[in-house]
């Protein structure tokens, strides 16, 4: 009897030690937690990217990058892959509401996002609270991988940094086009004030003078205040990295504004997009842009996969980006699960932070990633300056890269 009642204790203890660990969940000693996946559900990770509005093409360009990989992969030891997500608009509002949502949401593994910067400066600390990682196909600011400026822990792109794009794009405006002065516009936000100035600095290092830097406000259609007051110091060059449509409108008025009819024109990756130039005509021919470049046979292999699974092209240049730290992101979800003996897996929170910082020679799309403390994988090599012609207005993208560093 007392053997039985010995034997009925132990079973008890057992079924509760099982229940307590999910009923045959590794226990988590993650220091910030662990998302537990049971045996029958999907790995969950989410976007937050801008799929309304004027900057819809970038989240179109980056989810086909994100489905595709997802298609690619498959599984994750015996879990499918579901993607869900939440739109992070090209602002900062869209930004932190994106995050709080998908921060409230324990089951998300991993993100990837956003697209714009000013989204993820606004969300950047809500997601590294919740004990997530984010990888962004397209933030570019400076500031955003910056210990001293508004990184947090678990932060992440593949995207360059426009530390890189703003030297190049001044590099070739002062070596190649042979331009000793320049003037620039910004939007106020994030990536396009922090590209002008990057690009304005390295222009006065090389030795050219910057007779102007002014900005616009985002909804603006009137450029002509602030182009007339740029033409009275008769730039060589106007440098805009700003978006749709107020990139558009800067382009065709600037024909209009006197003294500044022989001025080159100059945009970034923002306004590198297939709409960019049939919707804003002749003014564009012979207009430069820098921007992401990508090529080889891996890459040639990824368009088919979008043509057969999506159809046509992609609408603009940080999708091989986005298939790049979706991969990059299961392949840390792939590395850290701890499985049970029912198939129910642990996934370490702070385990696919420290597997991610640790990427090093990631063979990419978009080049060999390696990620450093502060989240930059890229090294800007996937950097090109592109220009128009009437191809593009008639409907042809991307452009043809005409200059690498």
């Amino acid at each position: 009897m007392k053997k039985f009642l010995w034997l009925s204790s132990l079973m008890v203890v057992t079924a509760m030690a099982l229940a307590a660990c999910g009923g045959g969940a590794p226990a988590c000693e993650d220091p910030i937690g662990c998302v537990e996946v049971a045996p029958d559900e999907p790995i969950r990770i989410a976007y937050m990217l801008t799929t309304s509005g004027a900057t819809a093409f970038l989240g179109e360009d980056s989810i086909g990058g994100i489905e595709i990989a997802v298609s690619d992969r498959g599984e994750i030891k015996g879990h499918t892959i579901e993607l869900v997500g939440e739109d992070s608009g090209c602002s900062a509002e869209g930004g932190q509401t994106a995050a709080q949502a998908v921060a409230s949401d324990t089951t998300i593994v991993g993100v990837i996002g956003t697209n714009c910067s000013s989204a993820a400066t606004a969300a950047i600390q809500t997601i590294s609270e919740a004990g997530l990682s984010m990888i962004s196909p397209s933030n570019t600011a400076p500031a955003l991988t910056d210990a001293d400026g508004t990184w947090q822990p678990g932060y992440f792109r593949t995207a360059h940094n426009d530390l890189f794009q703003g030297r190049i794009a001044a590099e070739f405006v002062y070596n190649e086009l042979g331009a000793r002065s320049v003037a620039t516009i910004h939007d106020g936000s994030p990536y396009a004030d922090q590209l002008q100035e990057v690009f304005a600095s390295t222009f006065v290092e090389l030795g050219g003078t910057v007779t102007a830097q002014e900005a616009v406000n985002v909804g603006d259609t009137d450029m002509n205040a602030v182009l007339t007051s740029i033409a009275s110091g008769s730039p060589e060059v106007l440098y805009f990295p700003i978006f749709e449509p107020e990139a558009n409108f800067v382009a065709a008025q600037s024909q209009d504004v006197p003294g500044l009819e022989d001025t080159i024109l100059m945009g970034a990756d923002a306004s590198l997009t297939a709409s960019f130039a049939p919707d804003t005509g002749d003014a564009v021919v012979g207009m430069y842009q820098s921007g992401p470049f990508v090529s080889g046979d891996a890459y040639d292999e990824f368009l088919a996969k979008w043509a057969d699974q999506i159809g046509g092209v992609p609408p603009s240049g940080f999708h091989a980006f986005a298939y790049d730290g979706t991969n990059m992101l299961l392949d840390a979800i792939d590395s850290v699960a701890q499985e049970g003996s029912d198939g129910t897996l642990s996934i370490g929170r702070q385990a696919i932070r420290d597997a991610l910082t640790s990427t090093s020679g990631f063979n990419g799309l978009s080049g060999n990633l390696s990620c450093g403390e502060t989240g930059d994988c890229a090294t800007g090599e996937a950097l090109a300056v592109f220009e128009i012609t009437q191809d593009e207005i008639d409907g042809n993208f991307p452009p043809t890269a005409i200059w690498t560093p």
